[in-house]
């Protein structure tokens, strides 16, 4: 029923357009000139063919048409329903705002050429209000800022304290920067050693992506991978019940960004915190991107007991290096130590001197021989 009542509108527009067309020509000077076109009859014949014409185009393009409706209007539901109320009166916002401007610009076109400027007209509106809603959604957190940044600017000065309060959403009541935790650093879950010695201080904020990506990893059929997310899930009650720190779960999205790891500073940069990570590439992404981050391999390395090179330590050989005759051993902290010479003496604690220490955020390895060789 609605299909049909949708080819019918169509082919009944498409005869009006044919039929403007021809009342236009009829009327120009152009047809005029020629005598065939002085009759009135010639006149109609021309008006009724267009007509006819239009409308059959359109009766075929109809049912195309049709679908393009149904397709637009299940994406409209779709994008509808993950958008929130804010989004959607922010959308229509801005579509009336670009409509307000096109229609002042697209106004000569009526007077140039009317029958097809009209159609032109209703098209780039259309347009406009597509283009106005869509750049309004996503730019909503810039505006948000936009429209706080006025508000405290015209705020007194014995005002100072609630502008700083409103100066930061995330800040608010919270002592230090908002700390948006990536998967990497919920599965290590020594996070939950550092927030319980009290040198983690704001928010802690779990966005809701990362939640979706620790479920997918919990529900893998690799047994490992199943264990790694179950033990992050496991890491994130414990924050919740058994330490006294905010713990927000971000639950909006960037659909136009589609890696975790760049939704995860752009996160970083909108509610002006930090990201916790032990990740080396997204430390540096970040750095070059001018995000803060705190690494938890760097703050493991920073607090280790320092070997420098020429110390003597007793070591227990436990495996083969990969390189000849290299013999590899492990500090109590699960630091690796590469032994050279050290493959005979497997299985055997021997006296080293180190000889040089490699440092990274990625961890460190120290490098050794025997001691007396």
């Amino acid at each position: 029923m609605l299909k049909n009542l949708i080819r019918g509108i169509v082919t009944i527009l498409g005869a009006v357009i044919g039929g403007l067309l021809g009342n236009y020509l009829t009327s120009s000077e152009y047809l005029n000139q020629y005598p065939i076109f002085e009759n009135l009859v010639a006149k109609i014949a021309l008006i009724a063919t267009l007509t006819l014409i239009f409308g059959i185009i359109f009766f075929i393009i109809s049912s195309r048409l049709y679908s393009l409706i149904l397709s637009a209007n299940k994406a409209a539901e779709k994008n509808l329903s993950k958008m929130t109320i804010h989004e959607m009166f922010l959308g229509a916002a801005g579509a009336i705002v670009l409509l307000v401007i096109t229609f002042f610009l697209t106004r000569p076109l009526n007077d140039i050429f009317p029958p097809v400027g009209s159609i032109v007209v209703v098209l780039l509106n259309i347009l406009a209000a597509l283009l106005g809603a869509n750049v309004a959604i996503k730019k909503a957190d810039d505006f948000y800022s936009f429209f706080q940044s006025i508000g405290r600017r015209g705020q007194g000065q014995t005002q100072s304290k609630d502008k700083e309060k409103d100066s930061k959403k995330y800040k608010a009541m919270y002592k230090g920067d908002p700390k948006v935790l990536d998967t990497s650093v919920i599965i290590d879950g020594r996070i939950f050693d550092i927030c319980q010695t009290g040198f983690i201080e704001g928010k802690l904020i779990i966005p809701s992506f990362v939640l979706e990506e620790l479920r997918h990893i919990a529900d893998s059929s690799d047994s490992l991978k199943r264990n790694r997310g179950r033990r992050g899930l496991d890491i994130l009650n414990k924050i919740q019940k058994e330490l006294d720190i905010e713990v927000e779960i971000w639950d909006k999205d960037f659909p136009e960004i589609a890696e975790v790891d760049s939704k995860l500073l752009k996160l970083a940069t909108v509610v002006s915190g930090k990201v916790v990570t032990n990740d080396y590439n997204l430390n540096k992404v970040a750095e070059f991107q001018g995000v803060p981050v705190l690494n938890i391999n760097e703050l493991a390395n920073a607090v280790k007991p320092v070997l420098l090179p020429g110390e003597e330590m007793n070591l227990l050989i436990s495996k083969i290096g990969k390189e000849a005759n290299q013999g590899i051993g492990y500090l109590d902290d699960g630091t690796m130590i590469v032994v050279e010479g050290g493959k005979k003496s497997i299985g055997n604690e021997i006296d080293i001197l180190v000889t040089s220490v490699l440092q990274t955020a990625a961890g460190r390895m120290i490098f050794a021989k025997p001691k007396g060789e």
